[in-house]
Parts: structure tokens; sequence; C-alpha cells
């Protein structure tokens, strides 16, 4: 069954995108590295797309330094990102680009429950962008459901679901709105592969993407 479902992970992509499609794609990396027992190092990349592919969105590049609490499944970090935009004017024809520096706070905790996996995220940022400064609230909460085995080990099909809200610090309050599902194949302690699919609402607006995402801890 393992085998099946990364093939699909693999090959499915290569399929959709040799298709035309309004549906935007987000192609992402997400590594740790344990430093010692109490530090570690995130690092990511992001490539966003407004269609499947070859349109691009948003390059995103983020890192920071992270500190496990006394229990290991508490985690607090602190980070910088480099943020390119290309943003369409109007009728999607002309792009102006966008460039944004990026310095956040987040804690994550982690619970446990059988096949069951519970993850909260509070992130902190303040965003500089263009010459204008902002800041903006995060609240992710994800659950992960392993499917052939009873825990998230070595070969694992896995259920993936998150829900985040944005929150601005000035304006219009509410930002946005992520509601994300996958299909996810753990193959080792090092790596795992998602490939999911992201509803994504503004305040007056919604957009729909396809993610592929990579996680590699070691």
């Amino acid at each position: 069954m393992s085998k099946h479902i990364l093939f699909l992970l693999i090959f499915l992509p290569v399929t959709v995108f040799s298709q035309d499609s309004n549906l935007g794609n987000w192609i992402n990396y997400f590594g740790n590295k344990k430093i010692n027992d109490d530090l570690n190092w995130h690092h990511e990349v992001q490539y966003r797309n407004y269609n499947m592919v070859g349109d691009l969105e948003q390059l995103l590049l983020r890192t920071g330094i992270g500190y496990n609490l006394s229990e290991k499944n508490n985690n607090v970090l602190l980070g910088y990102g480099f943020i390119m935009s290309e943003n369409y004017k109007s009728f999607f024809t002309d792009k102006v680009r966008v460039n944004e520096h990026r310095i956040f706070q987040q804690f994550i905790t982690k619970q446990n429950f059988g096949r069951f996996y519970l993850q909260h995220r509070y992130r902190f940022e303040q965003r500089f962008i263009e010459g204008n400064f902002k800041m903006r609230f995060r609240y992710f909460l994800g659950l992960n459901v392993a499917l052939n085995n009873k825990t998230l080990t070595d070969n694992t099909v896995y259920l993936s679901a998150y829900n985040e809200i944005f929150i601005n610090d000035r304006d219009a309050n509410f930002d946005r709105n992520r509601l994300y599902g996958a299909i996810g194949y753990k193959l080792s302690k090092v790596v795992k592969f998602e490939l999911g699919y992201m509803n994504q609402f503004f305040e007056v607006k919604g957009r729909d993407q396809l993610n592929m995402n990579v996680f590699v801890s070691f």
C-alpha cells in the first residue's frame, strides 16, 4: 500500500503540470536540523505559483533558531523571512514586485494520542514591506493521523489537516484563513512527503492551491 501512495505523491504532480488550470500551486521544502538537545535550526523554501507552474506569485525563504523547553514537545523560535511577491496590478496583465523582510517569534507545542498527533503554533510577525511596517498574529492548529501503522513510524501513510488564521494589527483585522487537507507518507525518521489541497480565503475573496510538501529532519 505504501509503495502505491509514494508513487502517487511523485507522479501525480507531473500529470497535473501538463494540464492548463487556474488552480494555484505551492512547492514547499521544510527542514529542521538538530544542533544539540536544546537547539534546532529551522529553514524552509516555498515556491508559490498563480497557476500550476511558471507564473510566480511568491518566493518565500524563512529560517530561525529554536530552543526546546523542559519538555521536548515545546519549542520557542526566533526567525527571519525574506518574501518576494509578484503581484498583478489589474486584469492579470502587468505585475509589480514587492519585497518583504520579516522577523517573527513563535511557540510550538505538540501532543500525541495514539495514532493522533496534534500541533499548536502561535506566531507573531513584524513585517517590513517596501518602507511600511505591519504586525500580524497567526494561530495554527494541525493534526496528523497514522493509517497503516499505530504510530508515525517509518513507512507510514497518514492523513494531515490544519487550519491557520491570520490577524492584522490595523485596518481590517482579519487577514486570511487557510484550511488544508493532505495525504502523507513518512519514509523514515528523516523524510516525509505530503500532497495536499488548501483553500485560502480573505475578507472578500478566496483562492485554492495544490500543495506539494517535503519535510526533512536531520
